[in-house]
């Protein structure tokens, strides 16, 4: 059995067993991609956040399309939110929040947060554990990958691990889990991060830095790599301990509330001295197939409404944690979710499984907004109505790469995403053309005929380069590229034969080097 291999089976997670105020700590080892990460990081001491919202959370119900106001209340009457009652934004009369996102909505109003429109990827897989996957391998939908987004990428820069590590060079774990597993996203193609630790100074002589005798067979050899990574991870316990231990924090979290609790220790750490570039947090209970709203009809309140406004609260508190602790400006975070919901509720005060929804990206250094344009809502949906992919997620993996790491993410490379995916302008320093920060600057009309019966015709501009020009159904389903390939400067009209396609609601999409658009259609 090769090394990598037998670690991929024998070391799925590795954790440093002990508490934070009462949260347990899992230390992850270092990896190549971890490693090379740290480095690009330490150019700038940058940390990311990455908050996972568990379960499949309705962005519409969250970032509201209160320009789609009437479309939404046929669609999702018995919990749509009252219009009066959703919080506004500064300088945006179309976009709304939940009403109990006070705290998001003060930080949006104070230039802290971007908001990227319905990011989800073609083809949606509409199961908890693949869609996790999915986003966390960075992979096509009909992709099964092992590894992490970012481990293909730097698993070639950063060899030699586990030996020498820790040292004084690098003293500190590369990523820290909070109250929850370690994510596959995390994961080198190569070498696992670890093994579950319950008591870190009964495995190994920590002191001279060797490990106990194994045979000096094939299996002896496997046994001895996995007990060095092991040492490792009790190396880095005191570390994390000593950085715990070294600040207070300033700000006072909210009471039960155990998303604030993570990001109180995140705060901590990172004031503490620690090197960590990367920390995941989250939370669960977004699987809302019932009771999303209460059912006296006050549609702002509920388990979802609970939700966000602990998530609200929690991402409020630890941004005001980082401005007085001195460390706002080199931390950054996200909050994603496996799915959306579907645009049409259920009879149950719910939503079924989706398919895009909105990703919110915080920090003193986002650029402030909205990156991309509301949701259309059709006039009629059925049950199997999803909300469209706008933004493919891994372009968002891409911004935080090159644009927050300061990585070098070559458009060549096929290795890191698969396919070269354009980076958005999330982040202060990615003011330039090159980046997309909405769809305004790409041309794309209104189909004509709308609706239509068998032809239709969809006229946009190519500003002169690579286009595409694709046709969604309403699941999210990709079901025929139009235009792919090198397109010269102009006006274009493509004619879409629907001759074969049932009655219902479809989406095309135009994604060009000046950003991307979509528009619904409708095949009677």
């Amino acid at each position: 059995m090769k090394r990598k291999e037998f670690l991929k089976k024998a070391l799925p997670a590795t954790m440093v067993p002990f508490f934070i105020n009462g949260i347990s700590i899992k230390s992850m080892a270092s990896t190549p991609m971890l490693e090379a990460i740290k480095r690009a990081s330490l150019k700038n001491g940058r940390v990311f956040v990455l908050i996972q919202l568990n379960g499949g959370n309705d962005g519409l119900n969250t970032i509201i399309p209160v320009d789609q106001y009437s479309n939404l209340s046929a669609a999702r009457s018995n919990i749509l939110i009252q219009q009066s009652k959703v919080l506004a934004l500064n300088g945006n009369n179309a976009t709304g929040m939940h009403p109990v996102m006070t705290g998001l909505r003060s930080m949006y109003d104070s230039g802290k947060v971007s908001i990227v429109q319905s990011v989800g990827y073609p083809n949606p897989n509409f199961s908890h554990f693949r869609a996790t996957d999915i986003w966390h391998s960075a992979s096509d939908s009909n992709q099964y990958i092992g590894s992490g987004w970012a481990g293909r990428y730097l698993e070639d820069v950063y060899t030699g691990f586990p030996t020498g590590y820790p040292n004084t060079n690098d003293p500190d774990p590369l990523a820290i889990s909070i109250g929850y597993a370690v994510s596959t996203a995390l994961m080198g193609p190569t070498v696992s991060t670890g093994v579950a630790i319950s008591n870190p100074t009964s495995f190994y002589q920590l002191v001279n830095g060797t490990v106990d005798p194994a045979p000096n067979t094939p299996a002896g050899h496997e046994l001895t790599y996995v007990r060095l990574v092991l040492q490792q991870t009790q190396a880095y316990n005191d570390t994390v301990k000593t950085a715990a231990q070294a600040v207070t924090n300033k700000a006072t979290y909210p009471a039960n509330n155990s998303l604030g609790d993570q990001l109180k220790i995140v705060a901590n750490l990172i004031a503490g001295g620690l090197q960590t570039p990367i920390y995941t947090v989250s939370i669960g209970g977004f699987d809302t197939h019932s009771s999303q709203v209460t059912s006296s009809g006050s549609t702002e309140t509920g388990n979802h409404a609970d939700l966000w406004k602990k998530v609200s609260d929690a991402i409020a508190t630890f941004q005001s944690d980082c401005d007085q602790l001195g460390i706002a400006d080199r931390v950054a975070g996200m909050t994603y979710s496996e799915f959306g919901r579907r645009i049409k509720s259920n009879a149950s005060l719910g939503t079924d499984h989706g398919a895009a929804a909105p990703v919110i990206v915080f920090g003193k250094n986002v650029n402030p907004g909205i990156i991309g344009s509301n949701p259309t809502i059709p006039s009629s949906v059925t049950v199997n109505d999803n909300v469209p992919m706008q933004y493919d997620f891994r372009q968002v993996y891409a911004s935080v790469l090159e644009d927050w790491f300061q990585a070098s993410v070559s458009k060549t490379d096929s290795d890191l995403l698969f396919k070269h995916f354009d980076t958005l302008a999330i982040f202060k320093s990615t003011l330039d053309v090159k980046k997309v920060r909405s769809g305004s600057s790409v041309t794309l009309m209104q189909n004509y005929p709308n609706p239509f019966k068998d032809f239709t015709n969809i006229e946009f501009v190519s500003p002169g380069g690579q286009v595409e020009l694709r046709l969604f159904d309403s699941q999210g389903r990709l079901l025929k590229t139009l235009v792919d390939g090198l397109v010269p400067k102009g006006s274009y009209t493509e004619v879409l034969d629907g001759t074969n396609l049932p009655a219902g609601n479809y989406y095309y999409q135009l994604v060009t080097a000046n950003g991307q658009v979509g528009r619904h259609l409708v095949k009677l």
